[in-house]
C-alpha cells in the first residue's frame, strides 16, 4: 500500500506508511428557529471529507518500515509539502490497493522534531477532497420552458392560528417582537378578521408579514 501526492507532473510518494489514517464525513445542516416551535434542522448535503494521517521523513533508510531505499533528505520532504501546502490547484491524492484515488487540498501540515532522533521529521497532515463548483446557467424565460417546469422561487407565508384569549397586538409580540405590528398583521388578513380589529376568532389562520 503506497500514499502518493500527485501535482501535475511532481509525483510525491511517502517513504513511511502511515500507521493509520482518518477520513472524516458529515452532513451540512442549517438550523432554524421558530417562535413557539423551537429548533428545526435542513440538510443541505454532505460536506467536503477529511482525511488525516500522520507519518516521518527518515534520515536513514530502514527497510522494517521505509517503502522504498532512494529517500529524500527530510528537509527537502518537508519543503515539497509546504510547496503543497500554498499551491492554489488541487493535488491528486491516491492509495494504492484501495479507491482512494481523490482530488484534495492539503490544508494543514504540522511539523515535530524528536530529541534523540536527529536528523528525522515527524509530521501531521489534513487534507479536504476537493469537487468542482457547477453553476447551472441560467436561460430565458422561453428556454425555460422548453426545458420544463421553472422551480417557484416564491417564499412561502407563515402562518398563525388564532387561540383563545389573543389578539392582534398579543400576537405581534410574539411573532414580530413587538406589538405595535399588529396593523401590518390586519391589513394582510382585513378579509378574514373582517371591518373590527379587535374581533379575531379561535381558529382563524393569519397570514404573517
Amino acid at each position: 500500500m503506497e500514499f502518493t501526492l500527485i501535482d501535475g507532473k511532481t509525483q510525491f510518494q511517502f517513504p513511511v506508511k502511515p500507521e493509520e489514517l482518518t477520513i472524516s464525513r458529515s452532513k451540512g445542516y442549517e438550523t432554524i428557529n421558530m417562535l413557539e416551535h423551537g429548533e428545526f434542522d435542513f440538510a443541505q448535503g454532505e460536506k467536503v471529507k477529511e482525511i488525516t494521517f500522520s507519518s516521518f521523513f527518515p534520515k536513514e533508510y530502514d527497510a522494517s518500515y521505509c517503502m522504498y531505499e532512494d529517500l529524500p533528505d527530510p528537509r527537502v520532504a518537508m519543503n515539497m509539502l509546504n510547496t503543497f501546502l500554498v499551491s492554489k490547484k488541487p493535488l491528486r491524492f491516491i492509495i494504492t490497493n484501495t479507491g482512494v484515488n481523490v482530488p484534495v487540498y492539503l490544508i494543514s501540515h504540522n511539523t515535530t522534531f524528536r530529541g534523540g532522533e536527529s536528523g528525522d521529521i515527524y509530521f501531521d497532515l489534513t487534507l479536504r477532497t476537493w469537487r468542482d463548483s457547477k453553476v447551472e446557467k441560467v436561460g430565458s424565460a422561453a428556454s425555460g420552458s422548453k426545458s420544463g417546469s421553472r422551480t417557484d422561487l416564491k417564499k412561502t407565508s407563515k402562518t398563525y392560528t388564532v387561540k383563545s384569549g389573543d389578539s392582534l397586538s398579543k400576537i405581534a409580540k410574539l411573532e414580530l417582537g413587538s406589538s405595535s405590528k399588529w396593523n401590518e398583521i390586519y391589513k394582510l388578513n382585513a378579509k378574514i378578521i373582517g371591518s373590527d380589529p379587535n374581533r379575531i376568532k379561535p381558529g382563524q389562520k393569519l397570514v404573517m408579514p
